[in-house]
């Protein structure tokens, strides 16, 4: 059975304007067809815990709903929709998509990807761990898939 590197950005968003739903979304789902690579964790105490704590809505009931269900992303959006005590007005998603584009790596993770991925750490790239991690999936992908 092929594994899968998640390649949706957390610099995504699907309709609710949610940064980062659809690829936790895909890594869950992923995770519950036994399809993601390794080192992805289907659903992860960073962006993915960041997501689920903004919303409202509990871990266990994302990983039951996409493991027993599994949506399509839309499905997904619409059962967020219908969570008791869900969190979606607009001051919720400013903060929270402010806080998933400002993050930023320490040193040592950045220096790593960079590393990995033949950069020089001279300060030219974006440190911005969106960008840092887009980069550490192309690379696993590449080594994955195209290497």
């Amino acid at each position: 059975m092929s594994t899968y590197v998640p390649l949706i950005s957390s610099g995504v968003a699907g309709p609710l304007g949610v940064l980062h739903l659809p690829r936790l979304w895909l890594k869950a789902s992923l995770e519950a067809r036994g399809k993601l690579a390794a080192g992805y964790p289907g659903i992860g105490k960073g962006y993915d815990m960041m997501t689920i704590n903004a919303l409202g809505l509990n871990e266990a009931a994302v990983r039951k709903f996409i493991t027993e269900t599994k949506p399509t992303y839309p499905q997904f959006e619409a059962w967020i929709k219908k969570q008791p005590g869900v969190k979606l007005d607009k001051a919720t998603l400013y903060k929270h998509n402010s806080a998933i584009r400002g993050y930023i790596h320490d040193d040592a993770t950045r220096k790593g990807i960079l590393s990995a991925s033949g950069i020089t750490d001279e300060g030219s790239v974006n440190p911005g761990a969106v960008d840092l991690n887009n980069l550490d999936d192309w690379k696993e992908f590449y080594d994955a898939a195209l290497k």
